[in-house]
């Protein structure tokens, strides 16, 4: 496998070469992301691009860059390609890598065939024994045959929970790494298997599945290592009683200016579509040369900020927000412990008036939340209740706000971050989350009710949000007697810029997806890190809205500022504004 590669990459410089002296020594060639390359003369620098990278300090070109025969088309399997040389008598084709958005949660008799073909796997299809893979820990592997014939290895008798194969790789510290393959358990429970590399800087999570017995389940997962090197690849799950098998596994590299691609060809695609405008007069004639004026009113794409009390009584704080944004969520102020500080006495009064300047201003709220499963987080007076006093005091609290809001909000986050904390569960049974879905459902059966999570996209680490558990949540929900609409929602409070195979894994769902709570830990990169995030989740077919989670406080915001205190942009909140006219445009 290796001494192939090996010849692919001569055949390309080959190929590379061959352009430069098809061209001429008056033309180069330059890369464009993943989808074209173009001739431009030797003279011109168009915006920045020197080479095959994107040199950020260039300055604009002075002159118009004129490109040589660039056309696009499609091939028969829906693949897109460019013409980057038309001569009337030679044409040249590349045809460039995309990005598969592509995950399955059904689990399958066989694995499917690796994506990107195994990337820079050896032996992703384990045809060639055990080539490629070595023992990691104390473990027996093995190559192993199905009765139909489909080969993959198998670790067993495991001395503990990261023991059994692993493959080692020189991983770039410039480029974004996706990895995703096929688990199955060779016997008992479902299994929560965690993806690591072991780095020179330490582990890292890529991804996390749930291997079951009987069946192959895909997981799918992405990293960003922080300096170039040896990586070693290896699978880890706490039950050293099973054996682990694992098939069609695959590591696709991709460059940023690769990824940033995908992100704008993506946006362009799903996010804005071109309009034909033809004025006629009163009988139907077409008026040449007519002058027209068009305003956008609201974007297709849901796109806002959370805001909270200080909104009421600030003119500024208003001028701010209402110039810019159609959709918001409240910060506390339909909480529980907001509405009923002392138990009987439910006070409404200030998420009223929010939501009456929110609807005298046009702007549409998403309903956060009914319920919170962390302990810390109730009424003080709910946490000392019984279990049949809770019972009680919840079921009123869902039919209280519930039917006071209904027909006012577009989503209800029903029982909030019930992947991390179960204090309704731990009080009231395992189905506590469904039985309050279901009680949703009877007062506001319109309104689509969502599950709200955090680090399911942001934080690879963190097994027990990861996208995986959260659609195992989702069937528990179903399962316990709920069947009405359902959403999922992301709070995204970021550390790091990587969330695309999380969504696609989510995606798999079929149901809708929004970034209910994005925000960027404080730090020197932070605007930089908000833009890539932004167009990350913009760019992804499978989310439907964005909300940035930034209401301002005059003593600081919860972790990022769009404002200072005299609502003058942050850079964050260039960031903002410049993807919301991008949006609108």
């Amino acid at each position: 496998m290796r001494r192939e590669r090996s010849r692919e990459e001569g055949r390309l410089y080959g190929f590379l070469n061959f352009l430069k002296k098809l061209v001429g020594k008056d033309r180069r060639l330059i890369g464009k992301g993943d989808r074209s390359l173009v001739v431009y003369p030797t003279s011109c620098n168009p915006t920045g691009y020197m080479g095959s990278a994107i040199n950020s300090a260039a300055k604009p070109p002075t002159q118009v860059c004129r490109k040589i025969g660039v056309s696009e088309s499609t091939t028969p399997h829906g693949r897109r390609q460019r013409t980057i040389i038309n001569y009337p008598y030679r044409q040249i084709r590349f045809q460039a890598k995309s990005f598969l958005n592509s995950c399955l949660i059904r689990c399958l008799k066989n694995p499917l065939k690796p994506q990107y073909n195994g990337g820079i796997v050896v032996n992703s299809e384990l045809n060639d024994g055990l080539n490629g893979w070595s023992l990691a820990g104390d473990a027996k592997i093995k190559n192993n045959v199905s009765s139909d014939g489909n080969k993959f290895i198998v670790a067993s008798e495991r001395k503990g929970p990261n023991h059994g194969f692993s493959q080692t790789f020189q991983l770039d510290k410039d480029k974004f790494y996706v990895i995703s393959g096929w688990l199955q358990v060779s016997h008992g429970d479902d299994a929560n298997v965690a993806v690591i590399f072991k780095t020179q800087s330490g582990f890292q999570h890529a991804a996390w599945g749930i291997a079951k017995s009987g069946c192959w389940s895909m997981f799918k997962g992405g990293l960003v290592v922080n300096a170039s090197g040896p990586a070693q690849l290896y699978f880890e799950t706490n039950n050293a009683t099973i054996d682990i098998w694992v098939d069609s596994i695959s590591v696709q590299p991709f460059s940023r200016e690769e990824w940033t691609s995908h992100q704008n060809q993506s946006i362009e695609k799903i996010r804005k579509n071109k309009v034909a405008i033809q004025v006629v007069d009163a009988q139907g004639k077409r008026l040449p040369n007519a002058t027209i004026s068009l305003v956008q009113r609201r974007a297709n794409f849901p796109f806002g900020v959370a805001i909270n009390k200080n909104i009421l009584n600030d003119s500024a704080y208003q001028n701010w927000f209402f110039s810019r944004f159609k959709y918001t969520v409240f910060e506390d102020e339909m909480k529980w412990y907001s509405t009923e500080v002392t138990q009987g006495k439910v006070d409404y009064s200030t998420s009223d008036a929010m939501v009456k300047l929110c609807k005298s201003k046009g702007v549409t709220i998403r309903g956060h939340n009914i319920l919170w499963d962390d302990p810390k987080m109730q009424p003080y007076w709910v946490r000392t209740l019984s279990p049949q006093q809770l019972f009680v005091a919840a079921g009123k609290r869902v039919g209280s706000v519930v039917a006071k809001y209904r027909g006012q909000v577009i989503h209800w986050d029903v029982v909030n971050e019930n992947l991390h904390s179960n204090f309704f569960e731990s009080k009231l049974g395992p189905t506590a989350s469904a039985t309050f879905f279901r009680l949703a459902s009877q007062f506001d059966n319109k309104t689509p009710l969502f599950l709200n999570e955090y680090n399911t996209i942001e934080d690879q680490r963190d097994g027990a949000s990861s996208p995986v558990n959260y659609l195992n949540k989702i069937k528990q929900i179903r399962s316990g007697g709920y069947a009405g609409p359902l959403g999922i929602g992301l709070e995204g409070h970021f550390v790091t810029p990587y969330i695309r195979t999380a969504l696609d894994t989510l995606a798999s769902a079929k149901l809708p997806i929004w970034i209910t709570e994005l925000d960027v830990q404080r730090g020197p990169n932070q605007a930089q890190f908000l833009d890539q995030i932004i167009k990350e989740v913009v760019g992804h077919p499978a989310v439907e809205g964005l909300l940035i989670w930034s209401a301002w406080i005059p003593t600081g915001c919860y972790r990022m500022c769009l404002t200072d205190n005299n609502f003058k942009n942050l850079p964050t909140g260039n960031v903002v504004d410049k993807n919301r006219v991008t949006l609108c445009n």
